[in-house]
């Protein structure tokens, strides 16, 4: 077993487990922690993974392979958050959501300094956008397959203050993509802010290498995480960026509402705080003549302030928990050979699939992207829809293709399901 996940469950639990079970918290409720014993699960252990997929309130009236958009939370998740709401509205005491930094921190492998609580990836996004020290003629580099969530902040700033926005096209290898990002920079070039993993066809990023480009330039690098958290054993520590913001609604399966920012220690005072309020300052006092401002709090809660939601909070720290019971290392091969079987499928369909994730194992995650020949890819969301299957369509930066994800909640059959239905068309 890894010793921080070691520490960290007996943190939780009171000791190490030494078989995986099922835990109740709490006793009468339906929710369930499930622990495995810190050790290996394979990816094809349909029993562990279905206990799994029984924590979940899903309906089995159809298959969700729309993870990418929103991660159903697990029944631990819903009660942990309820449970707080109802304590507040019952007590009138506030608290608890503080626990949640220092969990997100392990997790990510940071310090809990360095992370900031947000609502969702776009508000820690908007944070680094507007808060980096740009001027005129600046270059950011974005990719040709952004999510609004990080497309818009850095085109508004650039509109704002004249900055250069150029765009990264993908290639099909990390290898690839790593030499297309170097031969876009320029000595004006000052921020790096791509996707960890695309949200539109799953291309999982190089990201380490792109760090270490990035800061060979002496550039800031950031990355848009919304896929990271629950689909990649996340080290903050071992990628080495400088700013990382993600989201706790998608892949770790957290409340709707929830999210995260990284920001590396050395970069506090780099990146303004542009919006304040309570818990941001270590001090001020407007009875002073002139009224005085101490200045910020030496960490990333400078970031955050005011009066938040702690039972979604409380929900966070609690889907933190849930992943970590499974243990990370189990959810990433589940979700991987999920992934892999249905890419597989789909391209022995023949030329009637046009596959747009890469089939490099380490450019693909949990989700695959492709486009029909022989349909478009609105006709065949319906289609899908009337066969049971919930898929997403693409139609960001003219894809005009379909996304699958796949998560720990899916099993092979599912798949192979699906792959039959696309038959049908291919």
């Amino acid at each position: 077993m890894h010793s921080s996940r070691r520490n960290f469950i007996r943190q939780v639990t009171g000791g190490v487990i030494g078989s995986w079970a099922l835990t109740s918290i709490p006793s009468e409720s339906a929710a369930r922690y499930i622990l495995s014993r810190g050790e290996e699960v394979g990816a094809a252990d349909e029993p562990f993974w279905k206990t799994v997929r029984d924590q979940f309130p899903l309906t089995h009236d159809r298959v969700y392979f729309n993870n990418g958009t929103i991660g159903p939370s697990p029944f631990v998740v819903r009660d942990a958050v309820k449970s707080a709401i109802d304590n507040m509205d019952s007590t009138g005491e506030y608290a608890g959501g503080e626990n949640a930094r220092g969990k997100i921190a392990k997790f990510i492998n940071a310090e809990e300094s360095e992370i900031s609580i947000t609502h969702n990836v776009t508000e820690g996004i908007n944070i680094i956008a507007t808060g980096l020290p740009l001027q005129r003629g600046d270059e950011v580099i974005l990719t040709t397959h952004e999510h609004a969530g990080n497309a818009l902040p850095w085109l508004n700033r650039a509109r704002r203050d004249n900055l250069t926005v150029k765009a990264l096209r993908p290639g099909a290898t990390a290898a690839e993509t790593l030499n297309r990002l170097s031969d876009l920079i320029t000595p004006k070039t000052k921020v790096i802010a791509i996707p960890h993993i695309s949200c539109t066809i799953g291309q999982v990023f190089p990201v380490k290498e792109i760090t270490a480009l990035g800061h060979a330039k002496g550039l800031w690098v950031f990355f848009d995480g919304a896929h990271g958290p629950g689909t990649t054993l996340l080290d903050m520590k071992a990628i080495g960026c400088d700013f990382y913001a993600t989201c706790g609604h998608k892949w770790m399966c957290g409340p709707k509402g929830t999210g995260f920012l990284y920001v590396k220690k050395e970069l506090l005072d780099t990146v303004e705080a542009h919006c304040v309020g309570a818990y941001s300052d270590t001090g001020w006092d407007t009875t002073t003549d002139p009224p005085e401002f101490k200045g910020y709090v030496p960490t990333a809660h400078r970031y955050d302030y005011g009066t938040q939601n702690a039972a979604l909070q409380i929900g966070l720290a609690a889907s933190v928990d849930f992943l970590y019971h499974i243990g990370m290392e189990n959810i990433v091969a589940r979700g991987s050979a999920l992934a892999k079987h249905l890419q597989q499928g789909l391209l022995g369909l023949g030329d009637g699939v046009e596959m747009l994730t890469p089939t490099e194992d380490a450019s693909r995650g949990f989700i695959v992207g492709f486009r029909l020949k022989k349909m478009p890819y609105d006709k065949f969301a319906e289609f899908a829809g009337k066969k049971g299957f919930r898929v997403r369509i693409v139609p960001e930066n003219h894809l005009n293709s379909i996304r699958i994800s796949t998560h720990l909640y899916n099993n092979f059959d599912e798949v192979d399901r699906f792959v039959q239905a696309v038959k049908e068309i291919a």
